[in-house]
C-alpha cells in the first residue's frame, strides 16, 4: 500500500520535467482518491490524503501545505462518499474522479491566495479538461489498482 502512492509522487514530480504532457495528470492525488473510496474510513483517507500532500508539497517550490490541505480535504470527502455509491462502475468512477479533481484544484487555489498569498492563475477551461483527463485516466488506473489489490 506503500509503494503505490510513492511511485506516484515519484512519476509526478519527475515525469512532467521532461514530458511536459503530464504535466496534466495528478497521480497522487488519483491514488488518494483510490485508497480513501475502497477503504470507506474517513480518518484512514485524511490521513492519507494529509500525508501524500505533504510529500508532494516536499517536491514542488511552493509553500508546504497547499497540496497536504487540499488532498486532505479530497481524502475525507473520498472516503466518506465511497459507502454512498458503487465504486467499480467506471461511469461513477469517471464522475467522481472529475469531480474531485476539480474541487482538489478549487481548494489548492483558495489556499494558494486566501492563505498563502501566491499569484495563480486559474483557468475554467484548463480546468475542464485537465478533470477530463484526470477522469479518463482514473477508470484504467483503478481497474489496473483492484487486480493488484486482488489475492491471486
Amino acid at each position: 500500500m506503500a509503494g503505490v502512492p510513492l511511485l506516484a509522487i515519484f512519476l509526478q514530480a519527475y515525469v512532467p520535467i521532461y514530458l511536459h504532457v503530464f504535466s496534466n495528470l495528478d497521480l497522487p492525488l488519483l491514488v488518494v482518491i483510490f485508497f480513501a473510496v475502497e477503504r470507506h474510513e474517513a480518518v484512514a483517507g485524511l490521513f492519507m490524503g494529509a500525508m501524500v500532500g505533504l510529500v508532494q508539497d516536499g517536491l514542488t517550490q511552493q509553500p508546504i501545505g497547499l497540496y497536504g490541505i487540499s488532498k486532505t480535504v479530497i481524502g475525507f470527502m473520498a472516503s466518506s462518499l465511497g459507502v454512498r455509491f458503487d465504486a467499480e462502475n467506471p461511469g461513477s468512477r469517471f464522475l467522481v474522479t472529475f469531480a474531485f479533481y476539480a474541487i482538489h484544484q478549487g481548494i489548492y487555489y483558495l489556499v494558494g491566495r486566501g492563505l498563502a498569498g501566491q499569484s495563480m492563475q486559474f483557468s475554467w477551461v484548463h480546468l475542464l479538461i485537465a478533470a477530463v483527463i484526470n477522469g479518463a485516466l482514473a477508470v484504467p488506473l483503478f481497474a489496473l489498482l483492484d487486480r493488484a489489490k486482488q489475492p491471486t
